[in-house]
């Protein structure tokens, strides 16, 4: 008689991660490295959503939208670090069925997020600077509170039927994620059954995010790099608004371009080796949550001014104390 086939009885319900096999004789290093991108992602964007939140000249749309890309940025760097880090240091690199399905739905769901962040960025910087005489009634609360719903509605919608369609696969082969979290299609790939409605939704969040998002992206910011470069009459002005602009937008399609290949690569068979593909699905989350306080951050003026603001005043405030108990005594 036949055997019944395996995927009818059996399905793993635990994995384990295999994160830089390659490096593991160095993995004390790259531990290390992690962990200081880890504090900097913390310090960095701690300080600047700080900075926002006190001042008061920076309660505005485009700020507001700046802290919740700092608080995005820092929660989903912790979804996955800690356990890299526990991966790399004491070899704890097993997760349940249902722990990886949920690490993958809130590291695709808070980079989701910011993907529509940045798009509501570059919007409001589009009505700030090419309609400034109907800002505030195009960029009121109520729009900032449409903007919200939108993104949590879409992002949750998508990722969650995601996971939905990847919880109902068996898992009957390997239990070795080759990955150093739990990604969509790393988790995909060790399925002995048919795994096409997963590639299809992994290519309908491409289409919902990469498609819509890049194109206004890249179409605000021309407009904007149009206006500034016309109005500017300064050369110098101008090399800021042109350097300011390409910033903002190199950074953006690193993180675009790095995560659809990431993302796509399981379903469109990219040939890409297993190492360059760890880190780069580790990179694309790691360095917009590291570069981002610094290009949204310190290289704005007002920012900038603000934290000088702010440690002005807490210098004032020590020497205050440190001259206090001295008049008390005389």
């Amino acid at each position: 008689m036949l055997e019944a086939p395996i995927t009818r009885n059996f399905s793993h319900t635990s994995f384990q991660f295999r994160c830089f096999p390659e490096l593991r004789e160095h993995r004390w290093i790259l531990a290390l490295l992690f962990f200081l991108c880890f504090l900097s992602v913390l310090l960095g964007n701690s300080v600047l959503v700080y900075v926002i939140r006190r001042v008061e000249n920076l309660h505005s749309p485009m700020y507001f939208l700046i802290c919740m890309l700092c608080i995005v940025d820092t929660l989903v760097v912790t979804t996955i670090l800690p356990n890299m880090l526990l991966t790399l240091l004491f070899n704890w690199n097993h997760i349940s069925l249902a722990g990886c399905l949920i690490q993958m739905f809130f590291t695709h769901f808070l980079s989701s997020l910011e993907s529509t962040l940045l798009m509501a960025m570059a919007l409001d910087r589009y009505v700030a600077i090419c309609r400034p005489l109907h800002y505030m009634d195009i960029m009121n609360s109520s729009m900032c509170l449409r903007l919200l719903l939108f993104t949590l509605l879409r992002s949750v919608s998508i990722m969650s039927t995601l996971v939905v369609l990847a919880s109902s696969l068996w898992f009957c082969h390997s239990n070795t994620i080759q990955h150093c979290y739990c990604d969509h299609m790393a988790l995909v790939k060790l399925a002995c059954v048919s795994t096409e409605k997963n590639h299809a939704a992994g290519l309908a969040v491409i289409i919902c995010f990469v498609g819509v998002d890049i194109p206004i992206i890249f179409f605000s910011y021309m407009k904007i790099l149009n206006v500034v470069l016309r109005a500017a009459a300064a050369s110098e002005e101008r090399l800021k608004a042109f350097h300011t602009c390409t910033t903002h937008l190199i950074v953006m399609m690193c993180f675009y371009l790095v995560g659809t290949i990431t993302f796509l690569s399981g379903g469109l068979n990219i040939p890409i080796a297993t190492s360059i593909n760890t880190l780069m699905g580790v990179m694309y989350i790691l360095i917009p949550a590291t570069v981002n306080p610094i290009i949204y951050g310190v290289r704005t003026k007002e920012i900038r001014c603000g934290l000088q603001r702010l440690f002005k005043l807490r210098a004032r405030y020590v020497r205050s104390l440190k001259v206090s108990p001295g008049k008390g005594q005389t």
